[in-house]
């Protein structure tokens, strides 16, 4: 892959199959900075177009994972229009929210606080998985704002009405455990209180998405997206299609073949 000339985002290939964009605005506890957002934009697009990928994981450098929109510069035009405001805000969501196009599964590894719109980004991914210690919240409220980008929409899908009402409502922040009795997060890692061993799990489990077949991988990611089929007839039409579009595959081949060898396969998405 060839990749994009970036600021304050870094990507890179840690294995096979594996692409790994870091927000890299630290100083700033990674908020997403205009250049962030151009930068994040352009690479989405080139992982969109690289077929090498299986599996994207999403992180922060430092001790945050992202605290959200770099809101100085709303605070600094107290006179700006409804309009104007609207203009500039929906091609932010959508630019970080466009990591909901890429066919691929998707993994937030929520290394620390993932606040306001650094949690839509996480609830945007596929899988999120948080290090012990990161707080997870979305206080719009408490800073005088509606919450933005997808999350009125993102966090219920999520974590179900109850507590998304909770959160939205009262803008607490949570931990990462009880994010994790939420259904916010699938798990709590690295718990030794080391930020390399959260990396290294988080990684391990990538690899593990990225060895899967790659169209059944594809199918599925799309079969759930958006909270899945809105009913089961939906949900079996659907699925009386894309199964056999897998089954007739060389890669269930492999994986019959290996399954019987007793080994690991390997799938080649075709």
């Amino acid at each position: 892959m060839s990749a994009p000339t970036l600021t304050h985002l870094r990507l890179d290939r840690p294995a096979d199959g594996v692409a790994r964009l870091t927000l890299d605005n630290p100083d700033l506890r990674n908020a997403m900075s205009d250049e962030m957002t151009a930068s994040w934009t352009e690479a989405i697009a080139a992982l969109r177009a690289d077929r090498t990928v299986r599996v994207v994981v999403v992180t922060g450098e430092g001790s945050a994972f992202c605290s959200g929109g770099n809101t100085s510069w709303i605070a600094s035009e107290p006179d700006a229009t409804v309009d104007d405001l609207r203009e500039r805000m929906l091609p932010f969501y959508r630019s970080w929210l466009s990591i909901r196009t890429l066919e691929v599964p998707t993994i937030a590894a929520v290394n620390g606080a993932a606040i306001g719109a650094g949690l839509c980004l996480a609830l945007a991914c596929d899988l999120r998985y948080a290090a012990a210690g990161a707080k997870l919240g979305v206080p719009f409220v408490k800073l005088g704002m509606h919450a933005g980008m997808g999350g009125t929409h993102l966090l219920p899908e999520v974590v179900g009405q109850a507590h998304a009402r909770d959160l939205l409502l009262t803008g607490r922040v949570v931990d990462a455990d009880e994010a994790l009795r939420m259904g916010m997060v699938s798990r709590v890692l690295g718990r030794d209180g080391s930020g390399e061993g959260f990396g290294d799990e988080v990684l391990s489990i990538a690899r593990d998405v990225a060895a899967t077949a790659p169209i059944a991988s594809r199918l599925t990611k799309l079969a759930l997206l958006d909270g899945g089929h809105s009913d089961l007839e939906t949900a079996l039409q659907w699925e009386a299609l894309a199964q056999p579009v897998t089954l007739a595959t060389a890669d269930l081949q492999e994986g019959v073949r290996a399954s019987r060898e007793k080994r690991a396969p390997v799938f080649e998405g075709r």
